[in-house]
């Protein structure tokens, strides 16, 4: 079954003054602040685009890496995924960089990264954001 998920964003002004109120309108978690100085500036408790695209990331390769290995016979304890998502003023998007570190028994280090790669590969917002740099930092804690 298909699934829809939708945001909002209510923005005034100019870009470099103005600035937005991003909704999560499906979860309805809540709004948030967006702006440009908060984009390619300081954050300043605001939040911006490329963050909402590191929660993304950072969330969809954590379900991914759990299903892959819990399909080979070892679920995760604990997984802690960090994306980065790196944001040039004038070139746009230049870099994602995934760190993953898993708490996962009865797996050695060299398989752990090899699932990560898979999970990489196969997450759907990895694939989504295919046309940017992808790399990964993956270890057992």
């Amino acid at each position: 079954m298909a699934t829809t998920r939708t945001a909002r964003t209510a923005w005034e002004g100019s870009l470099i003054e103005g600035g937005g109120t991003v909704t999560f309108a499906s979860s309805q978690i809540g709004d948030f602040p967006v702006s440009w100085p908060a984009r390619a500036e300081a954050p300043g408790g605001v939040t911006s685009p490329e963050e909402l695209i590191a929660a993304a990331h950072s969330s969809c390769f954590s379900m991914a890496l759990s299903h892959a290995l819990t399909g080979a016979g070892n679920p995760p304890r604990r997984l802690e995924t960090q994306a980065d998502v790196t944001f040039q003023p004038g070139t746009g998007i230049t870099g994602i960089h995934i760190t993953v570190r898993g708490d996962v028994p009865g797996m050695d280090d060299s398989g752990f990264v090899k699932a990560a790669e898979e999970a990489k590969a196969n997450c759907p917002v990895s694939q989504a954001l295919a046309a940017v740099p992808i790399t990964l930092a993956a270890g057992l804690l």
